[in-house]
């Protein structure tokens, strides 16, 4: 599998499986530009990749702050051939174990401008630059409850769902145009964040949900997301791959 000559963006790629993305996708020979609200994030997470990546200044729940980065990114790359929308809302215990009749709108609102609403802004950016070049593929992270439902994380769950109705339009839209789109249904992730947000007793009964027992590595993701970002899933779009340790199988 090689990505040589094509150019990434990966959202929220400074930290966590974001950084873990990026990373793969420049092992795989990428460009990769990687976006934060926080630009000392971005120095380290380049760092990190090495020569072969670009930190940009981003908030997507802001149309100034989608303006000016591609503003900025139109003056050093004429193409954009890889887009995953990672960027999402951070976990907040608070909202995760309210019901849906205590959850307030500000809460949804919130969640939803920049796991959905921030994904659809730099999605139909990028879309008119593929159109261009009649290739691309686009990648949203969502998760398992945006399939299954769940009992906690309303808001959460609304935001990665839409992002599945999201990647079904762009395929269905733009395949015309040799545009490809996915959704990535993820199960629980080993991520440093997930470790500040669960307790020892709630990580070890994620462990044991599914049917490997044990916690996604974020290399494993990566993995994945580079390979369908690759030549290997070309006959296919629209698709939401379930990437949980067997926990949720359809």
């Amino acid at each position: 599998m090689s990505l040589d000559g094509k150019v990434s963006i990966v959202t929220g790629g400074a930290g966590g499986l974001g950084l873990e993305i990026a990373k793969e996708l420049a092992r795989n020979g990428s460009v990769v530009i990687i976006t934060s609200r926080k630009r000392p994030k971005l120095e380290i997470g380049c760092n990190m990749i090495g020569k072969n990546c670009y930190g940009f200044e981003l908030d997507v729940s802001k149309p100034k702050s989608v303006a000016q980065f591609f503003k900025h990114i139109s003056k050093d790359f004429d193409t954009i051939d890889i887009l995953v929308n990672n960027a999402g809302f951070p976990f907040e215990r608070d909202i995760w174990f309210k019901k849906v009749h205590d959850i307030t709108d500000k809460q949804l609102l919130n969640i939803l401008q920049v796991d959905l609403i921030g994904s659809f802004r730099i999605s139909k950016e990028i879309l008119k630059i593929m159109m261009k070049k009649s290739k691309g593929v686009i990648i949203n992270i969502a998760s398992t409850p945006a399939i299954s439902g769940h009992s906690y994380g309303s808001p959460y769950t609304i935001a990665k769902a839409g992002l599945i109705g999201l990647t079904k339009h762009i395929a269905l839209e733009y395949g015309q145009y040799n545009i490809r789109s996915y959704s990535i249904a993820l199960g629980d992730v080993d991520t440093q964040a997930m470790r500040k947000s669960l307790s020892k007793s709630e990580l070890q009964k994620a462990r044991n949900e599914n049917t490997l027992k044990r916690l996604g590595r974020p290399e494993e993701i990566a993995k994945s997301i580079a390979s369908i970002a690759g030549e290997n899933f070309t006959f296919s779009t629209g698709n939401t791959l379930i990437i949980d340790g067997g926990k949720l199988v359809i």
